[in-house]
């Protein structure tokens, strides 16, 4: 047998039948493109969703309609998109810009008028076919920063309207210069075994050599596999030698030249995103925070990227000869790198069945699993794992200033795909006038959703860890920047403070002028509240009060008089 040649097989495929128009978009900024994430790029917690581009570490920058349309959608938010707009195009496909700074006129009113009709900063709403119809090239905002950006640029992203699936904007046209091939840093072995993957799943690593596209490992000798054995890559892309590491399009793995696995990475679902935790291998990438992307897919994860899967991507040896195997990395624009080795099956490697079926905290991941005690509970709906799980639980000692032991819920190893509920019995040495302040918190003191009922504090968890209950009795802190008792604001824009809490989160402020409600603007990454003076605060004394409440209705209150 001979190896693969570095071009394509004609089974594999790699780039979409579908049918996406190019030339109909054109690009949000008038900038020369320049990207710092581009789509599927991996993330903590998420796939990135789009593209992110670079606006010279600036604010201000025009963005434009990328085709004709109208504003379907308005979101303003203080964390995630922050300011942005949504645009339904008439070929089916909607345009999302987030991190906006600002909106042009039309759109900045009828926000205004919104937040002022439902009193709120956050918004989040439809608008019909007729009432902000946009035209290609019209100026729709400028770029910011705002939301849970780490720095200003321009976050693009075409979605299918009717599906809401995310999709590659670089299909429409909108490709990105890239003559550089992926590259291979390493290789990983799972040794599988018909046992579900988890923390304890043995793995192996192999170092990678080569250049310009052709990778071999750095071992000649054939990997010694076991009887079930899965695999994983360390891939990525860069769009020049000196750029940033991307994730690349497509990954397809093939033994002795039959496919059993691909990734490609054309569009996904919103909904799926934290499937990433399942893509990668997890345990690793919390330990070491290296991204290993595995190339066998968990019974539980529902992501559409797969495909030509046989065998969910393991291999089953059914024999001790050599086997060749090829990993084909290819970015959007068709460069193609490739990583040959061999296998050689060895039935002294393989091990025994790990998962303890009759185990009773033997979880399945197809259907819904709960567990108890006589001092928590913990409910896990369908869907929340990947794989079958022999579940851990322990005690330990209540911590100083707890109302409960600390309880190990599993292991912050494995990922959850779905929220689980975990109840934690309040002792009886909370007094009762506080029982509503109780919370919930990690071993890290980080507060998780939580409220008291029924004698039980109950929370909404995102990962297993180790938790106990606390309270929250503190409210929050608010410090005036620019605004005193008496100050003449006259020819100030506006009056800024910084607000922040120590421990369940701020849930909600209130401020009023004269009694009248006003829109107060807050910025989570810098802590900063503000409100921008306009005509509906006249000339003369005003009555100024700020109300600032905690997720435990702890509450601050900051009033003053000024004058305009």
């Amino acid at each position: 047998m001979m190896f693969l040649s570095t071009g394509l097989p004609a089974q594999v495929t790699t780039t979409t039948n579908r049918p996406y128009p190019q030339n109909y978009f054109r690009r949000p900024l008038d900038l020369k493109p320049s990207i710092i994430g581009t789509f599927g790029d991996l993330r903590k917690n998420h796939f990135h969703s789009g593209l992110d581009y670079r606006t010279n570490q600036r604010e201000g920058y025009p963005v434009y309609a990328v085709a004709d349309g109208f504003i379907s959608r308005i979101k303003v938010q203080i964390g995630g998109f922050g300011n942005a707009l949504y645009i339904d195009h008439p070929n089916g496909y909607t345009s999302v810009y987030a991190h906006l700074q600002r909106f042009n006129e039309p759109i900045a009113h009828e926000i205004k008028n919104c937040q002022y009709q439902i009193q709120s900063f956050e918004i989040d709403f439809p608008l019909l076919s007729n009432q902000i119809p946009i035209k290609k090239g019209e100026i729709i905002g400028w770029s910011g920063n705002t939301g849970s950006s780490s720095g200003p640029h321009l976050h693009f992203e075409i979605r299918d309207t009717k599906t809401e699936e995310i999709i590659n904007p670089q299909q429409f046209g909108l490709a990105l210069p890239d003559h550089t091939k992926p590259e291979i840093d390493g290789l990983y072995s799972y040794q599988i075994d018909n046992s579900p993957f988890n923390d304890r799943t043995p793995k192996h690593f192999f170092a990678t050599k080569g250049t310009n596209g052709a990778y071999q490992l750095a071992q000649s000798s054939p990997i010694i596999i076991s009887k079930e054995t899965g695999f994983g890559i360390i891939a990525y892309d860069r769009l020049s030698p000196l750029d940033s590491k991307h994730n690349v399009y497509s990954i397809h793995l093939l033994i002795d030249g039959k496919p059993i696995y691909a990734s490609q990475w054309e569009r996904f679902s919103f909904d799926h995103s934290k499937a990433i935790n399942s893509y990668i291998d997890y345990p690793t990438w919390i330990t070491s925070g290296r991204w290993i992307q595995k190339s066998f897919v968990e019974p539980g994860n529902p992501l559409c990227v797969y495909k030509n899967l046989i065998n969910n991507g393991l291999f089953s040896a059914t024999d001790d000869q050599v086997h060749l195997v090829q990993y084909l990395v290819k970015d959007i624009q068709g460069n193609t790198s490739t990583l040959n080795f061999k296998v050689k099956y060895d039935s002294k490697a393989t091990r025994t069945n790990q998962t303890q079926t009759n185990d009773p905290h033997y979880f399945n991941y197809n259907q819904a699993n709960n567990f108890s005690t006589a001092d928590i509970k913990i409910f896990l709906p369908k869907g929340a794992l990947y794989s079958d799980l022999n579940f851990n639980y322990a005690v330990s000692p209540k911590p100083a200033y707890a109302f409960s032991n600390i309880y190990h819920i599993h292991n912050k190893l494995t990922p959850l795909n779905d929220t689980i509920g975990l109840w934690i019995k309040l002792d009886n040495t909370c007094p009762m006038h506080l029982r509503t302040k109780t919370l919930i918190v990690n071993d890290q003191k980080v507060a998780q959703p939580s409220f008291y009922g029924d004698g039980y504090v109950k929370a909404t968890l995102k990962t297993f860890g180790n938790f106990y209950i606390t309270i929250d009795t503190i409210a929050p802190k608010i410090v005036p920047i620019n605004i005193s008792e008496g100050k003449s604001m006259t020819d100030i824009p506006r009056m800024v403070f910084k607000i922040t809490d120590n421990l369940s989160g701020i849930k909600e402020f209130m401020g009023t002028i004269d009694g009248k409600w006003i829109l107060m603007e807050f910025d989570p990454k810098s802590s900063t509240l503000w409100h921008t003076f306009d005509d509906r605060t006249t000339a003369g004394k005003h009555i100024f009060q700020l109300i600032v409440k905690d997720k435990k209705t702890n509450a601050s209150t900051y009033h003053t008089i000024f004058f305009r």
